[in-house]
């Protein structure tokens, strides 16, 4: 008898186990879905809206928060990978400083200044997580872009619409800097200058490891995502 209640107590202790790894597996997706999503995107360049310019190139120029349709904004995206999905997830902030130095039609000086720990996405308790465990703004609170070769604007015109320009400079994240080189879209709109572009990155170059997560995988690959307004 007792040997039979032994068994009997073990098959249930296996159901039990059974069951709760196949509650696990069949929630994971939902548990994915609460504490991923798609987060919050830096979106491109819009010269829909954008006037022709209405003043010189050369001059002084700094980051403003600029209109609805290209207000200021950094930020990343990266691939989250489950079994059988991938999802694209992104953060921005709209906390972002800089300026830039036209001479001759060409920048001279630029530099972007991040607060990391403005980041945001659509879920509160990612935004915790990518903070902590990615980017460590408490050690880290500041990522950077630093113009270091002239870029040529001459090419921009004057009539609100787009032309690309090559911005070659260092982009330092986590105090691990690397030199970058990539097509940004620009504008002339009014008295404004807006430009924006994606830079690809590997997260490793900068340190950024991954950090503990249900069900899911980040990408080695993402891109640090930009659209800033300026102004003299």
């Amino acid at each position: 008898m007792q040997k039979l209640l032994r068994n009997r107590k073990l098959v249930i202790s296996i159901f039990v186990v059974l069951i709760l790894i196949a509650t696990l597996v069949a929630l994971g997706p939902l548990f994915y879905s609460i504490y991923m999503g798609r987060g919050v995107e830096t979106k491109p360049v819009d010269a829909a809206h954008t006037k022709p310019a209405s003043t010189e190139l050369d001059g002084n120029w700094h980051v403003i928060a600029g209109t609805p349709h290209n207000f200021t904004s950094v930020g990343f995206s990266i691939d989250e990978i489950l079994p059988a999905e991938k999802t694209r997830t992104s953060g921005s902030t709209k906390e972002v400083e800089g300026q830039a130095v036209i001479k001759d039609q060409k920048v001279e000086e630029g530099t972007i200044v991040v607060d990391m720990t403005n980041l945001t996405t659509d879920k509160k308790v990612r935004d915790q997580n990518m903070k902590d465990k990615l980017f460590i703004t408490r050690e880290y609170p500041e990522a950077s872009f630093k113009l270091t070769e002239p870029a040529d604007l001459s090419n921009v015109p004057e009539d609100g619409s787009v032309a690309k320009v090559t911005l070659t400079g260092e982009l330092t994240i986590k105090d691990k800097t690397k030199k970058v080189s990539e097509d940004f879209d620009v504008v002339r709109d009014d008295k404004t200058i807006v430009l924006g572009g994606n830079i690809p990155v590997n997260r490793l170059d900068y340190g950024i490891e991954t950090p503990e997560l249900i069900a899911a995988k980040i990408a080695e690959e993402g891109e640090v995502n930009i659209r800033v307004t300026l102004e003299k």
